[in-house]
C-alpha cells in the first residue's frame, strides 16, 4: 500500500494514522516535487514583483564566530557520533551548548551524573569537547546553579581551561532559573531555599568571582526572561521588581553577557514563523534594560539566544524557514550567539505538514524513534530546520557584515550580508505555501558587477541546499515555501579606507547627542559621516574631520540607530561601523511632568497608571496628552479617569472633565489608568506631550 502525501498548503494535521500507512512511513518523509518556474505575467498564483532594497552603508553588526549554534544534551547517546561532526561542520555550526537545557541545573561534571535525569553513555565532557573541536566550533557551557555551587563551577573552569587547555570561553550560570517555582511554575531544579531573583543575582556574583579567579579570560552569562514572554514583568512575592530589573541592577557591573530563550509557539509552524517579527522588539528591550543598569559598560555586555525553536511542527518545512529567519533576525538585532534546540530530541506525535510527515521532534537530526508504529527516517537524517540553518552558509559567515534590507511584502523575509571578500549576498525567504513571488532587487552603497549572480535554493523537491542556474534575464522568482540566496560580486574600485571602530555615546540631552569612534585602521579618510538607519534608507546626520560628531535637532525622547562611515579622497565610502542605538532624554526644564508606571503585568497585558503635573506658572484648564508606543504590539484596551483614543501607535488622552484643572507649580496633578495589551515586548514610552509641550518624565 502506498503512502499518499497531503497536497501542499498551510500546515495540516492528520492524527490516528493507520498501521498500514505507518509501515510505509518508516522509510522517510515524502518529498513534494518542485513545480516548474512560473511566469509572473500569466500565472495567477504569482504575485506582482516584491521590491527588495539592500543598503550596504547601513551595518547591522558583524557575524560572530559563535553566531550559528546548536544545543547538545547528555541524554543523547548519539550527540558525539562522527556523522554529527560532519553534518554540523557542513551547516557552519560554530558553537555547541552543553549539557542540555534544564539538565544544566542537575549536572555534576566531575562524576558525569545528573540525579533525577538520564545520562547516556559516551556523553562525557571530554567527548563533547572532542566533537566541538572536530567541528571547529566552541562550547557554550551551563554551570550548575540549581544543585551546584560556585566552587564546583570554578573547578570545572580549572579542568577545562587550565588542565585540558580547551579555552572554553562562554559560561552560563544556570538555565531557565526563573522556572524554579518562584513565579508558580517549577520545572527548573533549584535547591536554594530562597528562589528569588535577588538570590540568583547574589549567586551570579559569587560564581563569577570564583570562576574568574581561576581563568579571568572567561565570560560569564546571567539568565534573563525574554521581554513579552512569561514571566517577564511579574513581580514575585517579597520582590520589589521583576526578574530582569532585579538581576541586572545587581550584576550589570560584573557579567559579560545575558541569556534569553525564544519559543514563540502558535498552533502551527506557520504561526511561529509569523511571530519571528516579535524578536526585534524583544531584543531591543533587552538592550534597553542593559543600558539602564550598565551605563557606559552596556556595549561590553552581549546577548545570547541560547535556545530557540518554534515548539510546534518542529520537523516541518515552515519550521525550516523559521530557523533561517529567526537566526538572522536575532543576529541583526544584537545577538552574538543563537543555539537551536536541539541536535537530537525524539518524536512526540505524527502529523501531516505540507505533504510530509512531521514528528514534532525538536532535533535538527532524526533520532530514529517511533510514535506508536509510525517511525522516523534513519538516525541522523536531517530535518528541514537543519537545511534552514545550512542555508545560512550561503549568506555569510564569521567576520562578515550584516546590512540593512527591506521587503515590500510581509510574505517575503529578507536578510543581506556584505562578505569580507567583497561579495554581497541576499537571502529571500518566501513564507507563502502556495504562491510564487518575483523580486525586484535594488542596491544602495554597493555596485554589483555585470556577471551573473550565484544562486542557491532550498525549496520543495530539493534534498539539500542546492546551487541553481542564475536566470538569464536577471529576474528571480521565489517558489512557495523556499529559501533563495542571491550572491553578487562588486565592480572594481572599492574604498581605500577601512570601517571606523564601534561608536559610542559620550554625551546626550533632549535634542543632541555626541558620538565618538576609533579611527579607521586602514587608509587615510578625508572625513567621517554619520548615517541614521530608516528601514533600508540612510539619512546623513553629521560629518566630521575628527573622530567625533554632535547630532543636532533630534526630537526629545527619540531613539536613533546610526553607523559611521569613512570617505576617502576619491569620494568613496568605507564599510559601515558597528551600529549604535541611542535615545535622547526628556527636557529637563519643561513646564510639565509625566510619570508612567506599570502597576501589574502578565505575558500579554498590563495595567499602567500615568500622572500628569503642571510645573508652569499658570493653571491649565483642559488638557490633552499624546504619546506613542515604542512597539507596534502595544495598545490600550480600556481606561479610567480619562478619555483615550488610538491611531496605530499614537495614543491621544484628554481629561474626563473632573480632572481638567491642573494648578500651577505642581500644585495638583491628574492621574489616569488603563489596561494595555502587548504582543511581545512592553517598553515604556519615552516622550509625552501635554497641550503641545514635550514634558519631563520620571
Amino acid at each position: 500500500m502506498s503512502l499518499t502525501p497531503r497536497p501542499p498548503g498551510r500546515s495540516r494535521s492528520i492524527r490516528g494514522l493507520t498501521a498500514a500507512v505507518a509501515a510505509v512511513a518508516a522509510v522517510a518523509a515524502v518529498a513534494v516535487q518542485s513545480p516548474a518556474a512560473a511566469d509572473p505575467t500569466t500565472d495567477p498564483t504569482v504575485d506582482p514583483a516584491v521590491a527588495v532594497s539592500v543598503n550596504a552603508t547601513l551595518g547591522l553588526g558583524t557575524i560572530d564566530e559563535a553566531a550559528f549554534g546548536v544545543n547538545t544534551a547528555i541524554w543523547d547517546a548519539h550527540m558525539n557520533d562522527p556523522e554529527v561532526v560532519t553534518l554540523m561542520g557542513d551547516a557552519g555550526i560554530g558553537a555547541m551548548r552543553y549539557p542540555g537545557g534544564s539538565y544544566g541545573d542537575i549536572y555534576h561534571w566531575e562524576d558525569h551524573t545528573a540525579p533525577g535525569g538520564y545520562v547516556a553513555p559516551n556523553t562525557e565532557f571530554d567527548r563533547f569537547m572532542g566533537t566541538v573541536r572536530a567541528t571547529g566550533g566552541q562550547p557554550v557551557i551551563i554551570a550548575n546553579y540549581g544543585t551546584g555551587s560556585p566552587e564546583e563551577a570554578a573547578e570545572w573552569v580549572r579542568y577545562a581551561n587550565i588542565t585540558r587547555g580547551y579555552g572554553a570561553r562562554y559560561w552560563e550560570i544556570g538555565n531557565e532559573v526563573y522556572g524554579n517555582g518562584h513565579y508558580g511554575a517549577p520545572w527548573e531544579e533549584d535547591d536554594h531555599p530562597d528562589k528569588s531573583p535577588n538570590e540568583y543575582a547574589r549567586n551570579v556574583l559569587a560564581y563569577a568571582e570564583a570562576m574568574k579567579a581561576v581563568d579571568p579570560t572567561i565570560e560569564i552569562g546571567a539568565v534573563l526572561t525574554t521581554p513579552g514572554d512569561w514571566p517577564d514583568g511579574i513581580v514575585g512575592p517579597g520582590d520589589s521588581a521583576d526578574w530582569n530589573h532585579t538581576v541586572l541592577e545587581a550584576v550589570a557591573d560584573t557579567i559579560d553577557f545575558v541569556i534569553v530563550h525564544s519559543y514563540p509557539g502558535g498552533a502551527t509552524a506557520d504561526e511561529a514563523l509569523d511571530r519571528v517579527g516579535r524578536l526585534p522588539g524583544q531584543l531591543r528591550e533587552v538592550r534597553r534594560q542593559i543600558d539602564r543598569y550598565a551605563g557606559e559598560r552596556s556595549a561590553e555586555i552581549g546577548i545570547a539566544l541560547t535556545e530557540v525553536n518554534s515548539n510546534v511542527q518542529q520537523n516541518s518545512r515552515p519550521n525550516g524557514l523559521f530557523a533561517a529567519d529567526a537566526y538572522m533576525t536575532a543576529l541583526e538585532n544584537g545577538v552574538f550567539n543563537v543555539d537551536w534546540w536541539n541536535t537530537h530530541n525524539g518524536p512526540t506525535e505524527a502529523n501531516w505538514v505540507d505533504g510530509e510527515l512531521d514528528f514534532n521532534d525538536a532535533g535538527l537530526l532524526s533520532s530514529g524513534g517511533c510514535v506508536g508504529d509510525v517511525c522516523q527516517p534513519p538516525l541522523h537524517t536531517p530535518f528541514h530546520p537543519y537545511y534552514g540553518i545550512k542555508s545560512l552558509t550561503t549568506l555569510g559567515g564569521p567576520g562578515d557584515t550584516m546590512v540593512a534590507a527591506t521587503s515590500s511584502s510581509d510574505q517575503v523575509s529578507v536578510h543581506a550580508v556584505h562578505q569580507a571578500d567583497g561579495d554581497l549576498s541576499v537571502m529571500l525567504i518566501n513564507k507563502d505555501p502556495e504562491r510564487s513571488y518575483p523580486v525586484d532587487l535594488s542596491y544602495a552603497g554597493y555596485a554589483p558587477n555585470s556577471q551573473a549572480p550565484v544562486v542557491h535554493r532550498y525549496a520543495r523537491g530539493d534534498t539539500d541546499v542546492t546551487r541553481i542556474p542564475a536566470p538569464e534575464d536577471g529576474s528571480h522568482v521565489l517558489p512557495p515555501y523556499s529559501i533563495t540566496t542571491v550572491t553578487v560580486s562588486p565592480t572594481p574600485g572599492g574604498a581605500s579606507v577601512g570601517a571606523p571602530g564601534t561608536p559610542r555615546v559620550t554625551a546626550v540631552d533632549s535634542t543632541t547627542a555626541t558620538v565618538s569612534w576609533p579611527a579607521s585602521a586602514q587608509g587615510s579618510p578625508v572625513r567621517y559621516e554619520v548615517y541614521e538607519r530608516l528601514g533600508a534608507n540612510a539619512q546623513l546626520l553629521a560629518t566630521s574631520t575628527s573622530t567625533s560628531a554632535t547630532l543636532r535637532n533630534l526630537p526629545p525622547g527619540s531613539e536613533h540607530t546610526v553607523n559611521v562611515l569613512a570617505r576617502d579622497a576619491d569620494g568613496r565610502l568605507s564599510r559601515p561601523s558597528e551600529p549604535l542605538t541611542l535615545t535622547t532624554t526628556s527636557p529637563r526644564d519643561s513646564s510639565c511632568l509625566v510619570t508612567y508606571r506599570v502597576d501589574g503585568n502578565w505575558s500579554s497585558g498590563f495595567v499602567a497608571s500615568v500622572t500628569v503635573s503642571n510645573l508652569g506658572d499658570t493653571a491649565i484648564n483642559g488638557w490633552s496628552l499624546d504619546f506613542s508606543w515604542p512597539s507596534a504590539g502595544q495598545s490600550v484596551q480600556s481606561a479610567w479617569n480619562a478619555r483615550v483614543s488610538s491611531d496605530g501607535r499614537r495614543v491621544h488622552v484628554t481629561d474626563d472633565g473632573g480632572n481638567a484643572v491642573l494648578a500651577p507649580g505642581g500644585g495638583s496633578s491628574a492621574t489616569f489608568g488603563f489596561v494595555g495589551a502587548n504582543e511581545g515586548a512592553n517598553p515604556t514610552p519615552t516622550a509625552f506631550t501635554l497641550n503641545g509641550t514635550v514634558c519631563r518624565t520620571s
